[in-house]
């Protein structure tokens, strides 16, 4: 197996790894209950997902 002949420089390796930064999540609406949800997922708060209800959920 060939290994490296040198060491990688610390510039070289933040170069590579500033695109190792997790993005944050992106939230849409749901158009039931109107609460924030991630989306192509059920709904935590109402339970709908593309206009019918999926699953129950408890009243809290």
């Amino acid at each position: 197996m060939p290994n490296p002949k040198r060491r990688h420089s610390k510039a070289r390796t933040a170069k590579r790894r500033t695109h190792d930064a997790l993005k944050p999540m992106s939230l849409g609406r749901c158009p039931h209950c109107h609460e924030a949800k991630v989306p192509h997922r059920i709904c935590p708060h109402c339970g709908y997902y593309r206009g019918r209800q999926v699953r129950d959920v408890k009243e809290v």
